[in-house]
């Protein structure tokens, strides 16, 4: 029960954040214009850093023998949840169905994973290393992809989205530590772009409260109908189906953990901005969003409290 309730208070921190965002535009601390500025902050400064100092600081290749196989998990997890997706949408309105999909298929891959990972192993844990490796290619598959749903005509390829800062800089960094270059950055350089790294989730997740603010604001009618369909999928459905598939093959703990949480894990919280920016229905995302994560406080410890009965003394 105790680990239970580490998770739980991983994703409740989260959350607590959420609501601090919603707070200071509520109470017009901030406009409402200053959070467009934080969304590239989060996500082109503060996670590349991120990703690079722990990568640098807690990746050994000798101690991950089989960790270029990472991402070949992750590109089958991928392909079976987005296929799932599809089928899983034809239950919803067709008005939001394209919202349906894509809160599905786009799950909060790195941010979510990110704060319960360190919250039950510590921020040095060699989990955190995985989930990176993992998601290795989340990022170009999210920004090459999403627009597709509300594609327009001669809409040229837009190579910064598949070749993003993200995947640049997870390279990099596990190149750096293949030919052991590391021992040539200066330990203050590291420190300070984990400093900088350790804004990404505070960031993110004070943009959340801020767009649910907004859509509050302007009083969005609430789907509810299509709010159950979505928690019994993606919370319940989801889950449930990722935990028989890991009991019948029985992969590494480390593969089984990183499929269960990116299973488990509710929508992108970048997704209602990718969204809107493409002309779909923010706030049908934002609903989709927030229900999820809120309803995530209850499910994603219960999934971990399954997962750790099929992989004992792993905890």
């Amino acid at each position: 029960m105790d680990f239970f309730w580490m998770t739980f208070e991983s994703i409740a921190m989260l959350l607590v954040i959420g609501c601090v965002g919603f707070i200071i535009l509520s109470r017009k601390v901030l406009p409402e214009s200053a959070f467009s500025f934080l969304s590239p902050l989060s996500l082109d400064i503060a996670l590349p850093c991120l990703v690079f100092g722990n990568i640098i600081s807690n990746f050994q290749p000798l101690a991950f023998p089989g960790w270029w196989l990472l991402p070949l998990w992750w590109t089958g997890f991928t392909v079976i949840s987005s296929g799932a997706a599809f089928c899983f949408a034809l239950v919803s309105h067709r008005e939001v169905r394209k919202e349906f999909i894509v809160s599905l298929m786009y799950p909060n891959g790195i941010f979510f994973p990110l704060a319960i990972l360190t919250g039950i192993f510590g921020n040095d844990s060699s989990h955190v290393v995985t989930l990176f490796l993992f998601v290795l290619f989340y990022p170009s598959f999210l920004f090459s992809t999403c627009h597709l749903f509300w594609k327009k005509p001669n809409q040229p390829v837009r190579w910064n989205r598949i070749f993003n800062t993200m995947l640049i800089v997870t390279l990099l960094a596990t190149l750096v530590r293949l030919m052991d270059l590391q021992v040539y950055i200066p330990a203050f350089v590291l420190g300070g772009l984990k400093m900088v790294g350790s804004m990404t989730v505070p960031l993110l997740m004070l943009i959340i409260g801020g767009n649910i603010y907004v859509d509050f604001k302007n009083r969005r009618t609430i789907l509810v109908r299509e709010l159950i369909l979505f928690l019994c999928v993606k919370n319940i459905a989801y889950p449930v189906i990722a935990l028989g598939v890991l009991y019948l093959l029985h992969p590494p703990f480390m593969i089984a953990l990183m499929i269960l949480l990116q299973s488990a894990v509710p929508p992108v919280t970048a997704i209602p901005v990718i969204v809107e920016k493409e002309g779909g229905k923010r706030d049908v995302v934002n609903q989709f969003l927030f229900a999820s994560a809120l309803f995530s406080l209850i499910t994603i410890p219960m999934a971990m409290v399954l997962l750790g009965r099929l992989y004992p003394g792993h905890f």
